[in-house]
């Protein structure tokens, strides 16, 4: 009997290429650039920012045996490479100030292992569940909070990954108040997603940009927080404007209902409300003030207060940076644990298991650091910044500020890691606000705006596929639903960015 003829193997599906084999590659190339870029550099001031107009050519004195080396360092650079202050040149054995990204490297693995422990409680799924139900019959009010928490969590801790593990809740109740599934793919993608995108205090992002432009990780938080009040409302008001359309006509759905979808509307009610212990209260409560405490201890309260950026600080000013906030998220972790009667086995492996997950984003702030270490020591950082002065020349600090925010899309899209985009991008970017008399902080906002901007649609981020996965909705159906909010949001985030530039 003759076989049958074998089938040919399935096509492999072309897969985006990780935020670590993203920097490699970079890593490679602007090694192998810095051999074509010439020498320069600026002559700085006393705060150690580039003069406009002082750009001179340098000879250069690396070696070639020098430049491997710094191929081959960039990471431990990266993390904990000095800067001689003579030379100007980064490595591990030198001496001088830490130029490498160890405070932030250190503080993403922190407050990792701090959201591990307070998910180990299961203190905050537990108290999301408990809101979801108990405004389960009032579905504009539900959708509304819904949102506003996951947009609150992502302005001050990057919460964005962690909304997949509510889409079991949420699809069901939304079905059961006669929404479709885009509404529970809206409230999770967008709420945590427009939350991050006007970050206020994320570590992920405002934190690790802030570290690279060489700024307080309160600076321009008025402004951010006045763009999360704002483009939140919008979008959560977007979401229920389409919930109670399709509620109204469900002809009108983007994506339809699967079989048995619209019978769960007569079964939704049944469920058992969560229950909220006493711990889960205590908990929620420590996540608060832990919160409420960090910002307290970043924000500049001379400056913010006064309105004059070189105001004397008050004498109860903290001035914190990365390593005070990576001790106190820790101690917090430690004390949750404590709290919740977790043991010392547990707990330690809970504070590991935390820092471990977290690993992967402070690698890429690492590799990302290792990147600006080779342009430093072959001297092509001012060059680049040389070539491109001549855009700011001439250009309104309003525009100017939009078109950072443009410059940053694409560079979001190849960079999927806002950490890593952040570390690689900000160097650059924070002294041409210099040359445009615009402040550092308004380069922070308008970078993390577009990365932002762009993770909630590109499908390089696991929220946004991961999300349509598990709802069961197609990505080109969330596409069709999501770009009108997108020009909105675009037009908004530009208006505000010349709002800034102005003040």
């Amino acid at each position: 009997m003759q076989a049958p003829p074998e089938e040919p193997p399935p096509a492999k599906k072309f897969s985006f290429p990780s935020a670590l084999t993203v920097l490699a590659v970079v890593t490679v190339a602007i090694w192998l650039l810095a051999f074509l870029v010439p020498a320069g550099q600026y002559d700085r001031n006393d705060s150690g920012a580039p003069v406009a107009g002082t750009y001179h050519r340098v000879e250069g004195t690396q070696s070639f045996t020098d430049r491997l080396n710094d191929l081959f360092l960039s990471p431990v650079n990266g993390l904990y490479g000095l800067q001689d202050p003579k030379t100007g040149q980064v490595g591990p054995t030198f001496s001088g100030d830490l130029y490498g990204s160890a405070g932030v490297f250190l503080f993403v693995l922190a407050i990792g292992a701090f959201i591990t422990v307070v998910f180990a409680t299961g203190a905050l799924d537990r108290g999301i569940a408990r809101l979801a139900h108990r405004l389960r019959n009032r579905g504009a009010l539900l959708i509304a909070a819904v949102m506003v928490v996951f947009s609150i969590l992502g302005t001050v801790e990057g919460f964005a990954e962690e909304t997949l593990g509510f889409y079991g809740l949420l699809v069901p109740m939304m079905l059961a108040l006669g929404y479709d599934r885009m509404v529970a793919v809206g409230a999770s993608i967008l709420g945590a997603g427009v939350g991050v995108m006007c970050s206020t205090v994320n570590p992920f992002a405002t934190g690790v940009a802030s570290s690279a432009a060489d700024i307080s990780l309160g600076d321009g938080i008025g402004l951010r927080f006045l763009m999360w009040i704002v483009l939140t409302t919008v979008t959560v008001l977007y979401v229920i404007r389409y919930a109670r359309r399709v509620q109204k006509d469900p002809s009108k759905s983007i994506c339809g209902f699967l079989p048995g979808d619209r019978e769960q509307k007569a079964t939704g009610d049944e469920e058992v409300e969560p229950e909220l212990t006493g711990l889960h209260k205590t908990v929620l409560v420590l996540l608060v003030l832990v919160f409420a405490f960090m910002i307290f201890s970043v924000v500049p309260w001379s400056s913010a207060l006064t309105g004059k950026a070189d105001a004397t600080p008050y004498a109860w000013e903290l001035d914190w940076s990365f390593a005070q906030l990576a001790a106190l998220f820790i101690c917090a972790a430690v004390l949750i644990g404590l709290v919740a009667r977790m043991g010392e086995a547990k707990l330690s492996s809970t504070i590991i298991q935390g820092a471990a997950d977290f690993i992967s984003p402070a690698l890429v702030i690492m590799l990302a650091r290792g990147v600006t270490v080779i342009m430093n020591n072959s001297k092509i950082t001012d060059t680049v910044l040389h070539s491109i002065e001549g855009v700011v020349k001439g250009t309104s600090s309003g525009i100017f500020a939009i078109i950072v925010f443009l410059v940053n899309l694409p560079l979001a899209f190849l960079i999927p890691s806002t950490s890593g985009h952040a570390t690689l991008t900000m160097p650059i970017l924070a002294p041409l606000a210099d040359f445009a008399g615009v402040s550092r902080a308004l380069m922070v906002t308008a970078w993390q705006s577009a990365s932002g901007w762009m993770n909630l649609w590109v499908p390089t981020t696991a929220v946004t596929i991961g999300g349509v996965a598990l709802a069961k909705v197609g990505y080109d159906k969330y596409l069709r639903f999501v770009w009108p909010l997108l020009g909105i949001l675009f037009v908004l985030i530009c208006g505000f960015l010349a709002l800034g530039a102005a003040m």
